[in-house]
């Protein structure tokens, strides 16, 4: 069963989406007025009413929102040459469990998961530490443009992958995981920092000062 939100999520979601009451209105085939008062809690709709409203938002959010209005920004990420030990150390202080790897061009090239560093332990013992990103290194994390639509992304995260890596030309500008999708889906604010304690934080978080 489809759950619907709340006058006060409702109301979160479509300025979230960059969206007015009349154009939300006018998506959803009712008037202005009937958005202004659910999302002022003054009138209690049919839940018809409620859910071709929250449909026809979050279609639009599916297929109009780009994603650099999902994403976040800056990515950690470490280099080729990064030893296991310095990899290790970045991932547990900012709570990831992945991190992408740039060339000496700053192309992104490999990442580094959970299972990555403990398959080095288990393979290469004390002598892993001493190993490189290249030497451990997954295949690349899938690459969007920046103004690639949402729905592209919830196509690739419907999956086992566990975030997307979002691209100006070349650039890496941001990352987007199954994480960040609920909290936009759900009209919640931005993560904590990294410097905030949160173990099970996806790689979302600003790179460290």
């Amino acid at each position: 069963m489809m759950e619907l939100p709340t006058p006060e999520e409702l109301r979160a979601l479509r300025k979230r989406a960059g969206l007015t009451q009349a154009e939300l209105a006018k998506r959803a085939g009712v008037s202005q007025s009937l958005i202004a008062r659910i999302e002022a809690g003054t009138v209690n709709p049919r839940l018809s009413t409620l859910i071709k409203i929250y449909s026809a938002l979050r279609e639009y959010m599916e297929e109009e929102v780009p994603v650099e209005r999902v994403m976040h920004s800056p990515v950690i990420t470490v280099s080729v040459d990064e030893r296991l030990d310095r990899i290790v150390e970045v991932m547990w202080s900012n709570g990831i469990s992945q991190v992408p790897v740039l060339d000496r061009d700053g192309y992104v090239v490999g990442t580094v998961h959970e299972r990555d560093v403990v398959e080095a332990f288990l393979k290469h013992r004390e002598r892993a530490l001493q190993l490189r990103a290249i030497d451990v290194m997954s295949e690349p994390l899938p690459l969007v443009p920046k103004n690639a639509k949402l729905s592209s992304i919830i196509k690739i995260l419907r999956g086992e992958i566990p975030a997307v890596l979002v691209v100006e030309g070349w650039k890496l500008v941001g990352i987007i995981t199954k994480s960040d999708l609920m909290r936009f889906f759900a009209g919640l604010p931005s993560k904590p920092s990294p410097q905030q304690p949160a173990r099970d934080r996806e790689l979302t978080a600003s790179a460290p000062s």
